[in-house]
């Protein structure tokens, strides 16, 4: 589904939400939506679905989700982050939703066991009674299941363990090449494999928008461990910008590129008096070193 957002802005009383967002994505693209809380993501995405009124031009394959709610409403589906506490058992909810789509049962069942969760079992079992990561996969499952062209997912692995993201992950890359998704999530590991570009909002403003490598390459942070014997190997380090921790080891978040280039000079440096080194990438965007890149 082509996305197309013009001029767009929505105020609340005297807070402005969202101040002349524009963007366009065609057909199939993966696109992340990232930003501060309160920076408009969840206003953008209730826009998008037709759910609040704005000013400005929101187009859907061409269509207006406001005017031609219905027809667009059923090829859209929305995996929210906190799942709603319905009263309505798995069953109930299942088979409505599964008729006003006009999904087949057998394919909503072989998705969500792509999941490891067994829809018989939980069958009578109030929704809200469900544990977070229950309710995540049966959300998913569901609107993996309806065909939709446009997926907004907002943190949709918030609540699974890392073999829940892993069958995640693993069911998305077998979606429709033009499906279009949308993605609010800071996770690096969501990022990386989901998403092609991202927009970047900030209070109400499109800050950035540009390909998820460049931001990667220099939003995305690393921790540097390094463990040593001596004062004067703590004394270097301190001069680099390391910190000791309680339990040891001395410790610096640093760019990709540095992690590199610490990487290679702290074993040349403090030779015998490095006991250990380890580097990690932290998997959380700082957006304040986005890279430059195209704006809409």
């Amino acid at each position: 589904m082509r996305v197309s957002v013009r001029g767009v802005t929505k105020r609340f009383g005297e807070v402005v939400a969202l101040d002349g967002v524009d963007f366009e994505l065609p057909a199939g693209r993966r696109v992340a939506l990232v930003g501060p809380n309160g920076s408009g993501k969840s206003t953008l995405n209730r826009i998008l679905m037709g759910l609040v009124s704005c000013e400005g031009e929101v187009r859907l394959d061409g269509r207006c989700p406001f005017r031609e709610r219905v027809s667009i409403a059923k090829r859209m589906a929305h995996v929210p982050q906190i799942a709603p506490q319905l009263a309505a058992s798995v069953d109930e909810l299942v088979r409505a939703l599964l008729a006003v789509r006009g999904v087949d049962p057998e394919n909503f069942v072989s998705l969500a066991a792509g999941l490891d969760l067994d829809v018989g079992a939980l069958a009578r079992r109030p929704f809200r009674s469900l544990s977070g990561g229950n309710k995540q996969k049966l959300l998913i499952a569901l609107a993996f299941a309806s065909g939709a062209s446009l997926l907004v997912l907002d943190e949709p692995t918030a609540s699974l363990d890392a073999h829940g993201r892993e069958r995640f992950f693993a069911l998305f890359d077998a979606l429709p090449a033009g499906t279009t998704l949308v993605l609010c999530s800071h996770r690096l590991d969501e990022i990386r494999p989901l998403v092609e570009e991202v927009l970047v909002l900030d209070e109400g403003r499109l800050a950035w928008h540009g390909s998820a490598s460049a931001l990667l390459a220099s939003g995305a942070r690393a921790l540097v461990e390094v463990w040593v014997n001596g004062e004067v190997a703590g004394d270097w380090l301190r001069e680099r910008g390391f910190r000791r921790a309680a339990a040891g080891p001395w410790l610096r978040s640093v760019s990709q590129a540095e992690k590199m280039k610490l990487v290679e000079e702290i074993p040349r440096e403090l030779g015998p008096a490095l006991a250990n080194l380890n580097a990690r990438d932290l998997e959380t965007l700082d957006l304040s070193r986005r890279a430059p890149g195209r704006s809409s």
